[in-house]
């Protein structure tokens, strides 16, 4: 019996250790601290998955540099495990750009301009207000200004046009003379040869 008291005792005392455990263990679940704790790192890591899966991973880079890289990709092995190693980007970051830039497109469409943002628009459109004026006069300007070498160039286009059609005529109606003559002597040879 003196044997059997003392294993007892040692039960006892090893099963208080494991309720003593076992109390910490559901005291440390419910901490509300842990609870925020747990719920940001899970987040976090949903974040970090998601641009992984869209930009690439590290490991996708890491194909060259031998022992250093393999030792890389070992310690990845050992601290992330092996269900996130076989998860394999597909991402496009152009594709990630456009889309935060969408989000951010539809962010400002809806959300009212600040008062900062309305006072600086009005600054800068009162600041803007005698550059456009001058950007406007310099439009016409440079708008008359083509418009008046375009003409000069459509006149010198006519002009050259002109010339060279009286020229081509000119050279066209020389080598029907020509032809007309050449033909004429022509024909005054065959009949001196027939007449012969």
């Amino acid at each position: 019996m003196g044997q059997d008291v003392e294993e007892l005792r040692h039960d006892i005392e090893r099963r208080r250790e494991d309720l003593g455990a076992t109390v910490d263990a559901i005291g440390d679940r419910i901490s509300p601290g842990r609870i925020i704790t747990r719920r940001r790192n899970r987040m976090s890591e949903g974040w970090q998955s998601l641009k992984d899966r869209v930009m690439g991973t590290m490991s996708d880079t890491v194909s060259s540099g031998g022992d250093s890289a393999s030792n890389v990709v070992g310690s990845v092995k050992d601290h992330v495990g092996p269900e996130a190693i076989r998860q394999q980007a597909v991402g496009s970051p152009l594709g990630v750009g456009v889309v935060a830039f969408g989000i951010g497109f539809i962010v400002a469409a809806v959300l009212p301009p600040s008062e900062a943002e309305a006072s600086a628009a009005e600054k800068v459109k009162e600041k803007a207000q005698p550059i456009t004026g001058e950007l406007a006069a310099a439009g016409k300007e440079i708008a008359g200004s083509v418009k008046e070498h375009a003409a000069e160039a459509g006149q010198d286009l006519k002009e050259h046009a002109s010339q060279a059609a009286s020229e081509v005529k000119s050279t066209a109606s020389d080598e029907a003379s020509s032809m007309s003559d050449d033909a004429k002597q022509a024909r005054d040879q065959v009949q001196q040869t027939r007449s012969s």
